[in-house]
């Protein structure tokens, strides 16, 4: 074989580990640092006797990577390269190098601070800054830090900024490699593909390549249900009897996904339809075109509701750049993105880390386990959010894993030494003591794994127990309903694994009952006890959960009429989230696995439908209102709260208002306008509405309904907002009525406008030589002069003006329609009256 590219750079490799326990390795794809530099090392004189591990970020990379290295040396796995994963172990005595998942790293640090058996951890493919590797990194620094400064430190990486990751690393030498990698071309659409026929575009660029290029192709695409599609497709497509579809994912048997990165037997061509797994890590042997259609599935965490959803989403330009490079690693080859050049320049450099999306749960159970409760104290590349770290500590401390302190309780140490999540860990140690553990880990394994039931039918059916009678073999598929036998068989394989973790743990052996579906609700509630959800009255099979959010179904399932259910996977988007998985659950059984939680609480609150307070005594979970008892002598204090709560929903016109009680008010108002020494309230509508329980709250004592509060005067708790100087002053300066020449006492409208307004008939202004003023004389009101019949015929501020200028005027048109009536040529002479006609002498 060829020399690999990476063997230019093992020579300043090997001083830099030598002069520095840790060091930064960049090379891209096919330099052949994933299978090269592990085995260089194994003869370094720092190892004295230690071993070396090697983490990889997923679990076909491991294996493939340990095969692969112990055909190097021409042995088996097991003898000098072994490899560790969940399920999955071949590690024998003579083993110097170990190949894990990241998460294996956690395991062996939380067994053994000071890692003694290890010489060095040689992180791979870093780059993709997963939550496992970014937390390994962490927890070997400080074990370095504090047990071991001889332990050796090498991060490898084919696309990373080395500037952080070399100062975290306390200033790391960095070395690279340049690699070597065939030409690659790469071919563009000329426009964009929409979603709804970017599989049936996959399609016809892999059967067009397939008469116009040689090789075998590597086609991405974002998750299973689009290989199972596109495979569908290619097949009944007719291909040629040479070709042979490999689908590639994490959910295969090991024998499946050996099969899609072995070569191609001789006289045929392979189409591997694999997801982003195969961006790294692995070499499939043949492929010189790879297809990429631009789409690749993440996991991302909402601390606001406390779920995790998979979301697709555009590639990255560095996966994109990886996908290329999987196309010139043998010989030069052609990549084809179903995107345009012009999209190619929008894309996302690269994905966030994924310590800014992931639910932290499991961080923060790892390390309560390690030592800390504050992950401010490790040394991260990127820190845990803040927002995340809490809601994980919530829910931490609800299932009893920590104190109130953050430190780690035994159950929750009985949690750490169990690899699931610690929803999942609560629930199998939990079970053990209510003796149903057999299915309980059934349940996790089931939770743990894909559907088991596939198509649209099974996809239509939310109930866990159906699963778990597909399980036992025992349910009929129905309506196109499929049972993926191998998905059933690798959770039988986990259920095993997880009954005899339970069984080195549990030396008592309490007796296990048979399966009994009935149980299904309460474990599944032990794991999610904050989705325990509560029908909603109402035809729409509507729930809502123990943390308060909405969830629905959107499609007819027996599951909706229940009272009860905990939901397992909800899609977590809008304000009814898509119920997926749930099964139901008693209320008794709440009241048995939940008491402790369950709170008494006396609620006084205000009932829109009967518009009046409502007391009772309930009795809630969280969110969830599990029983009311109506309350005859509630608090007098929280029944004034809660009425005044319905009189601000009501609004402020629901009140008793009278016409004067609208004049006071507009009073009040107007001299806020003209009088700035801040000494008139505020009474506008809005305001009183805000500062119901100032003014009207204490005027309120014994009443319990809206009717009755629109019944009460208001005069009392309105002018109580003025002292007995301001009412006098008020009186003054706003007066109601004001007395014109004739000697009528007439009122004034304060609301018409934001002047008052005296409507005066004009015979009763005669003789008046100016505009009747008020507010100290400051402001001069608004005339309506009237006629006989109290019908409009001049508007002014300016009585003057109005006897000068145009009075003549509306005296020839008053004579014409009033001839009875008296209209002097001079108006400022005549004797003003209020007769409606003049009388005789």
């Amino acid at each position: 074989m060829s020399p690999l590219p990476i063997e230019d750079a093992l020579p300043s490799l090997h001083n830099a580990l030598r002069r520095s326990p840790n060091a930064l390795l960049t090379a891209p794809p096919g330099a052949g640092k994933t299978t090269v530099v592990p085995l260089a090392l194994l003869d370094e004189p720092w190892l004295s006797g230690k071993k070396l591990l090697l983490l990889e970020p997923r679990r076909l990379a491991a294996r493939a990577a340990a095969y692969r290295m112990a055909t190097t040396l021409g042995e088996s796995v097991g003898g000098t390269v072994g490899y560790r994963m969940r399920l999955d172990s071949k590690v024998g005595p003579s083993t110097r190098l170990e190949v894990v998942t990241e998460g294996i790293l956690t395991r062996l640090l939380q067994s053994d601070p000071s890692l003694n058996d290890y010489a060095a951890i040689l992180f791979d493919e870093f780059h993709e800054r997963s939550l496992q590797a970014d937390t390994g990194l962490a927890l070997a620094l400080e074990t370095q830090r504090l047990f071991r400064p001889d332990l050796r430190l090498l991060v490898m990486s084919a696309t990373l900024d080395c500037g952080p990751i070399a100062d975290l690393l306390g200033g790391a030498p960095t070395i690279s490699s340049e690699g070597r990698m065939f030409p690659v071309e790469t071919r563009y659409l000329d426009h964009p593909l929409s979603d709804n026929n970017r599989e049936a575009a996959v399609t016809q660029v892999i059967r067009r390549v397939l008469t116009s290029e040689h090789g075998s192709l590597l086609v991405f695409l974002p998750g299973m249900a689009e290989i199972r599609r596109v495979e569908r497709r290619l097949l009944d497509s007719g291909l040629a009897s040479d070709i042979l579809i490999a689908p590639l994912h994490g959910d295969l048997p090991q024998s499946a996904q050996d099969a899609a990165i072995e070569p191609a037997p001789p006289g045929t061509r392979k189409v591997v339809l694999a997801t982003s797994i195969a961006e790294t890590s692995l070499t499939i042997n043949g492929v010189r075109i790879v297809v990429d259609a631009g789409q690749l599935r993440v996991p991302r965490f909402d601390p606001r509701s406390g779920l995790t959803r998979l979301d697709t989403i555009s590639v990255t330009q560095d996966s994109a750049e990886q996908r290329r490079g999987r196309a010139g690693r043998t010989e030069p080859g052609v990549c084809y993105r179903l995107w345009t050049e012009r999209e190619q320049s929008a894309l996302t450099p690269r994905r966030p880390p994924e310590m800014s999306e992931a639910d932290l749960a499991p961080l923060m159970l790892d390390l309560a386990a390690w030592g800390t409760s504050n992950p401010q104290e490790l040394s991260w590349l990127t820190p845990p959010p803040a927002g995340a770290v809490a809601q994980a500590k919530e829910l931490l401390v609800r299932l009893g894993a920590l104190d109130r302190d953050g430190r780690i309780t035994a159950h929750g140490s009985n949690m750490a030494g169990l690899p699931l999540h610690p929803r999942l860990s609560h629930m199998l140690v939990r079970s053990a003591t209510l003796h149903v553990s057999d299915l309980a880990c059934e349940i996790a394994a089931l939770l743990a794994e894909r559907d088991i039931l596939r198509g649209p039918a099974g996809r239509a059916q939310a109930d866990l127990r159906l699963r778990l009678d597909a399980l036992h073999g025992a349910l009929e598929p129905a309506g196109g309903a499929a049972v993926d036998r191998g998905a059933a068989q690798r959770v039988h394989r986990e259920a095993n694994l997880w009954r005899q973790l339970l069984a080195r743990s549990d030396r008592t052996g309490p007796p296990r009952k048979e399966s009994d579906p009935g149980d299904t609700g309460s474990l599944l509630a032990l794991a999610y006890p904050d989705r325990i959800a509560q029908r909603q009255p109402g035809p729409e099979p509507r729930y809502q959960l123990a943390n308060g959010r909405g969830a629905q179904f959107v499609r007819p399932d027996p599951l909706a009429s229940e009272p009860y259910l905990v939901i397992a996977d909800l899609d977590g988007a809008g304000q009814w989230a898509r119920i997926d998985l749930a099964a139901p659950i008693g209320a008794q059984d709440i009241e048995r696995l939940f008491g402790e939680q369950i709170v008494e609480t006396t609620a006084v609150s205000w009932d829109d439908k009967t518009r009046a307070v409502r007391a009772s005594t309930q009795r809630k979970l969280g969110s969830l209102l599990l029983s009311e008892k109506a309350l005859s002598n509630p608090d007098a204090t929280l029944v004034t709260a809660a009425l005044v709560d319905g009189v601000r929903r009501a609004g402020i016109t629901s009140l008793a208002w009278t016409p004067d009680l609208r004049q006071w008010q507009a009073r009040i108002r107007f001299l806020r306008r003209v009088d700035d020494s801040g000494l008139w309230p505020d009474v506008s509508d809005d305001f009183l509405l805000a500062t119901l329980d100032r003014w009207l709250a204490p005027y309120l004592t014994g009443i319990t309904t809206l009717d009755r509060v629109k019944r009460m005067d208001l005069a009392q708790p309105l002018t109580a907002l003025l002292t007995w100087d301001q009412r006098k002053l008020l009186d003054r300066l706003a007066p109601t009525h004001v007395t014109v020449p004739s000697g009528s006492n007439i009122r004034l409208d304060y609301e018409e406008s934001d002047v008052p307004v005296l409507a005066v008939r004009l015979q009763e202004m005669f003789g008046c030589t100016d505009t009747p003023r008020i507010a100290g004389g400051k402001v001069p009101l608004m005339l309506h002069l009237l006629s006989p019949a109290k019908r409009p015929v001049q508007v002014t501020k300016d009585l003057a003006s109005f006897w000068a200028n145009a009075y003549q005027d509306v005296r020839k048109d008053l004579r014409g329609r009033y001839p009875k009536h008296h209209w002097p040529d001079d108006p400022l002479a005549a004797p003003p009256t209020a007769k409606t006609k003049r009388r005789a002498d």
